[in-house]
Order: structure tokens, then C-alpha cells, then sequence
């Protein structure tokens, strides 16, 4: 099976969503997914979508770049996670030592959109650091 047949349930939802300039490519055994939106609703899907194929979102075969234009520095975001906290880390990965968190519905300032998957934020409490941008809406 090719990535682009694994993957096909995400590929379509960036296409059904409406994602601009979208662009899909294997290369070096990677599906490279990328495009840009002005809604982070759309954004959502497509994250959902990949959620549906990995569910832990741990798959390495793909790397999924939808970017939100319209997003400037100091824009209000609400964290979008399903019952928990988000953590904020010191630096874009997992890996990174957790600097603070943002609960379920908690406002925070968009500092900069970092890459696709990581964004640097700034919480209520004046806490910096990075958090993943899946569970953060515009």
C-alpha cells in the first residue's frame, strides 16, 4: 500500500475542506501534505482526519503542514483539547520540558506560528512556550 492510499482519508479532507495551494508528495518514504487555509476549522479536519488513520498522532510516514494565513502575532486562541490540559514546552517537541499549561477553553496569545505543528504561545499567566497547534483555534 502507498502512503498516498493510507493516507487518502486525509488528502481528501484537505480537499473537501477547501485547503489553498495544497500539495501532496511522497518522498524518502514520506507523505508531505501541505497547504495553507483562513480558518482553523479547516485546519481541524484535516487534523481529524489523520486522527481517524493515527490515532495517537505518532505516525512518522507523514507530515502534515496546513498553515492558518490571516494569523497574526497577538492573536486571541482558545485551547480546543478534549478534557485535558495542554502543555506549553520549552521547546517544538514532546520531548521538551513542560514550561506550564493552558486548560480546555482557556484563552491564549499566539506568538508565532512556528511550523505547522507547533506554535510559540503565551498563557493567561504570562507563561511562554510552545504548544501543539492541533489543539488550538483561532
Amino acid at each position: 500500500m502507498s502512503l498516498q492510499e493510507k493516507y487518502a482519508e486525509v488528502v481528501n479532507a484537505a480537499k473537501s475542506a477547501g485547503v489553498d495551494n495544497l500539495s501532496v508528495q511522497e518522498q524518502n518514504g514520506i507523505l508531505y501534505v501541505s497547504g495553507s487555509t483562513n480558518s482553523s476549522s479547516v485546519k481541524d479536519k484535516v487534523w481529524d482526519a489523520l486522527g481517524r488513520v493515527d490515532p495517537n498522532y505518532s505516525a512518522s510516514d507523514i507530515n502534515l503542514d496546513i498553515q492558518v494565513s490571516g494569523l497574526a502575532a497577538g492573536a486571541n486562541l482558545t485551547v480546543n483539547t478534549e478534557s485535558s490540559n495542554l502543555n506549553v514546552r520549552q521547546s517544538p517537541n514532546t520531548e521538551a520540558a513542560i514550561v506550564g499549561k493552558a486548560g480546555k477553553g482557556e484563552m491564549v496569545t499566539l506568538v508565532e506560528q512556528t511550523n505547522a505543528e507547533w506554535w510559540l504561545i503565551k498563557t493567561k499567566d504570562g507563561v511562554q512556550g510552545y504548544a501543539y497547534s492541533r489543539y488550538l483555534r483561532a
